[in-house]
């Protein structure tokens, strides 16, 4: 699926709803959804993201996800199998994650922290140490696992996948990706390739 640089501008500050499971376990948070996932309704649908490759390498999914063009009903309905939510701090979409303001960071926090009290998770994984350190003023968290609960969930910090982030690479975002699955009580498959 192609879009025009113009047209997927016209997606800017549009939203995708929380994708959630029956019984969410583990809720990874984006930092805001892409122009080009809002385009096609697919949270991580930006052909360079790294989510969906890292959840089949860290064994979280049995199969390769391509959600560039959307998504397909029966990896959806494998997401709600394996207890699997994704929703973004802020709402709205922009072309990169860096023209999202301090403030606009802040109180993406503050609603996320009233949608994990609801959603009930056991783990909460935020997508960005750099968002994190700013949304939830920890200038000096580092990723891993969280002192502080959110919402009644533990909360870990793991590596972005976004193509743009050089500082990780696919190994490094599913090692950190089986990591969270595990301790949200998720039976991992085989790693895989």
């Amino acid at each position: 699926m192609r879009f025009t640089r113009s047209a997927l501008d016209s997606f800017r500050g549009g939203s995708l709803p929380d994708l959630l499971a029956d019984h969410t376990r583990l809720l990874f948070v984006g930092i805001n959804p892409g122009l080009r996932a809002v385009a096609v309704q697919a949270h991580f649908g930006g052909g360079s993201n790294r989510f969906y490759p890292a959840l089949y390498r860290a064994g979280i999914v049995d199969r390769r996800i391509d959600a560039s063009a959307g998504f397909l009903p029966h990896d959806l309905a494998h997401l709600n199998e394996r207890g699997l939510g994704i929703t973004s701090l802020v709402a709205g979409a922009s072309a990169r994650a860096d023209e999202l303001t301090a403030e606009q960071l802040v109180a993406g926090a503050d609603a996320l922290s009233e949608r994990v009290g609801r959603i009930a998770p056991a783990v909460v994984a935020v997508l960005g140490i750099t968002a994190y350190r700013t949304a939830f003023a920890r200038p000096q968290a580092r990723v891993g696992r969280q002192p502080d609960p959110l919402g009644g969930a533990s909360v870990w910090v793991v590596p972005n996948p976004s193509g743009l982030n050089k500082h990780a690479s696919l190994t490094d975002l599913a090692n950190a990706y089986r990591e969270v699955a595990i301790a949200a009580g998720i039976d991992v498959f085989t790693a895989s390739d």
